[in-house]
Parts: C-alpha cells; structure tokens; sequence
C-alpha cells in the first residue's frame, strides 16, 4: 500500500502574498523596462538568446563555467521549481526538503500529487539537511516502498537567513549523491550575505556539477518583487541536457514565459552594471542593519534566534515564553503567527508554514516593515548613513521591542 508523508500536518491556511522592501525602484533598471515596453513579439520559452547570455555571464563570475544550452528562463522561481518537479518526480518519484523550508517549495509537489519529507537541519543552520538525517531519510522512505529521487535545498536559506557551512554542504551533498539523488540549489539570496567577506558561500554544483540543477529567482534579490523573472542553470551532462529540454516541455505546455520588458529588465541585471551593483549592497547593508536590531530584540526577549546572516528575514522560536503565550490563548503556529501580526502591524508568518511542526512556537518576521510603510520613509532609509536613527524606524524598532517585552516581561 502507497503510504503519505508520515509528518505531514495536513493543509496548512496559507495568508496572501507578503510584500517586497518596497524600496523605491533603481531608475536605469525603470528605464530599460519603459523601453522594451511597447514590444509586441513573443518571448520564447526558456528566454531569449540575450537574457541566457546575460544568465551565462552571471553565473561564470560566480566560478560555475555556463553556456546558454545550460539555462532556461521562467517568470519566477515558482514556474521554474514546479516544471523541475514535474520532470524529475512526476512518475512516482518522491521529494525531500529541509525542515523549515521556503513556504512555496511543498505546494508544487502536491499539485503533482507528491509527498514532500521534511528533512531537519542542524542547530547552527537552515536550508541543508543534516547529512546523517538525510541518509535516514532516504533509507526509512525506501523501506516503507517511496523512491526518493529530488532534493531540494538553499544555502543562503529563507526562511532563516541563514548560510551553511562549505563542511557541512559537502557532507550533505557527498550524502545526497551517494543515494542517487538530483539536488535542486534556490541560489536567491546568494547576493544578499550581511558580512560577504567573513561569511563563506558554496554552490553544491561547484562540488558536484553534474548532480545540481540552480534556480536564481530574480525578483526580490535584482529586480522588484513584482518584476517575475528567474533563471535556472543545468548540469552540462547528457542528464542535464535532457532534464533541461524536459523543462522546456512543461513550460510550454504551462505557457510559463518572461514577459519581454522584464526579460529585457532581467538581463540587463544580470549584467551587473555599476548601478545595480552599487544599488543591490546598499539594500544589503540596509538590511543587515534592520536584521541585526530585531535580532538583538528578540534575544533581549529570551527568544531563540540564529544570527541573520543573508537576505530580510530571521526565524525565531518563541518556545522559551510558551507559559505567557498559553495564558493569552497561544498553543501553535497559527495562534502565534494571529497574535504577533496583530499586535505588531506586520505580518509574521508562523512556522508550519515553512514545513516546521505545528506546535513549535516559531515564526518569521521580515526586516522591510521596519524600513518604513511610505515609498518615501523607504528610499529615506536607503540613503540615510544612519537609517536605525529615522524616527520612523525608530518607532518600528520600538514597537517590535515594545510587544517582545511584553511577553518577556508577563513571562517572568
């Protein structure tokens, strides 16, 4: 008898999607999508010969050697993963992913009728397995009669923003070939580290370049959230090449192409001229700087927190204040996730919906609601030398330290 994913909770209430930084957009990048606007022709599926080139060039800088027959192009990180899910494990074939994980990752394996096994990380990190956890995993889904063939993983990982060390990704990858499994690497926040040179990131495809299929989502990272474009970089084998005209396939079947203005938007970042460049570290150091406030809140808070090491969020496990939390009728995820976003006017995402049980007291909260709820308090902050000392972030860092005070102080 086919069996379920033994740890799955059941449907999980997903809220809308959440907002960007709403930081005000980079005028050259405006500009290049202003003039590819009034194009009629169609772009063809998997991109265009300039955005592959331009997605070549990008990845090259990065040490992964890329020809365009290597990459295809989607309107988002989402197209990309659901067409990659479909071509490796529509057959019967079934998917790990570390627990927690990106909240949008499960959902593309149930709409083709996959389970998804989570998979725990260790202590110091998200985003990759734990390599022993991995192996038993696999072993446990083999014998109950699954055929574990996917794994999915991210490096520089939401939701913990945290990044895995080289030694404990090479374990996990050794782990994951070893059992005959084709790893998918969500390189989004690659470009977002909070201290790039003391912080070390690898690409499993450097250690393993013929397992590792790459998926850059752009929009958040290089373009506005609301500009879809992702790219994703395949294996140069007779596998890869065949996975990556799979892909293809499926994306024409879903009519899944970039529109042309943000593929020309696309390429045009992926180039990395001076302006997006200098644009993208200051909106890291913008947001390593609101990270590591609401860190040092919520360790004053007596919360459970990873250091923030990438992107715009920091997962925390309110567990050590589960007796304050119960008296105010808080037991899970979901509870937590109503009271936090009520109390602070932001939203924070409860753990369950990132793959994390529904009882631990974990939740995401997100550093672009700290930067200001105006496009002008928001590119404020982006050219203040001192953006904590903005009255308006000020008052948000308040309020965020305010309501976390709260529950300590009620918990003592």
């Amino acid at each position: 008898m086919r069996r379920t994913d033994p740890e799955d909770h059941g449907p999980v209430r997903y809220g809308p999607p959440l907002p960007g930084d709403g930081l005000p957009v980079l005028p050259e990048l405006a500009a290049v999508l202003a003039a590819a606007a009034g194009r009629a022709e169609a772009q063809p599926v998997g991109g265009a010969p300039a955005l592959l080139e331009a997605a070549c060039g990008y990845w090259t800088r990065r040490g992964l050697l890329t020809v365009p027959d290597q990459v295809a192009s989607g309107p988002g990180a989402p197209a990309l993963l659901l067409a990659l899910t479909a071509a490796l494990a529509s057959d019967g074939a079934d998917i790990l992913v570390p627990r927690p994980c990106a909240a949008w990752w499960a959902p593309y394996a149930r709409v083709l009728g996959r389970p998804t096994f989570h998979v725990p990380t260790p202590a110091e990190s998200g985003g990759v397995p734990d390599p022993y956890a991995l192996l038993e995993t696999v072993r446990r889904v083999r014998t109950e009669g699954g055929d574990p063939r996917l794994l999915v993983l991210s490096v520089a990982d939401d939701p913990t923003a945290t990044v895995a060390p080289p030694e404990l990704l090479h374990e996990t990858v050794e782990v994951a070939t070893a059992e005959g499994l084709h790893l998918v690497s969500d390189e989004t926040w690659r470009d977002t580290l909070h201290q790039p040179h003391g912080t070390v990131l690898l690409s499993p495809a450097e250690m393993r370049p013929d397992r590792v299929t790459v998926v850059t989502d752009l929009a958040g990272s290089l373009l506005p959230p609301g500009w879809p474009a992702a790219v994703a970089r395949f294996p140069a084998t007779r596998t890869g090449l065949h996975l990556h005209a799979r892909v293809l396939d499926i994306l024409t079947a879903l009519g899944a192409r970039v529109a042309a203005p943000v593929a020309a938007a696309a390429g045009y970042a992926l180039d990395e001229p001076a302006p997006v460049t200098e644009r993208r570290e200051a909106t890291v150091r913008l947001h390593a700087r609101a990270a590591a406030a609401a860190h040092a809140a919520l360790l004053a808070a007596g919360a459970l927190v990873r250091p923030p090491q990438a992107g715009r969020h920091l997962y925390a496990d309110l567990g050590p204040l589960r007796e304050r939390l119960a008296a105010q009728g808080v037991g899970d995820a979901q509870e937590l996730e109503d009271l936090l976003t009520a109390r602070l006017g932001m939203p924070a995402p409860g753990g369950h919906r990132f793959g994390d049980d529904l009882g631990a007291l974990r939740v995401r909260l997100a550093t672009g609601p700290l930067l200001g709820g105006t496009d002008e308090e928001r590119a404020e902050c982006l050219t203040s030398p001192v953006p904590l000392e903005l009255p308006h972030v000020q008052r948000a860092l308040i309020s965020l330290t305010t309501v976390l005070d709260e529950l300590r102080d009620d918990a003592q």
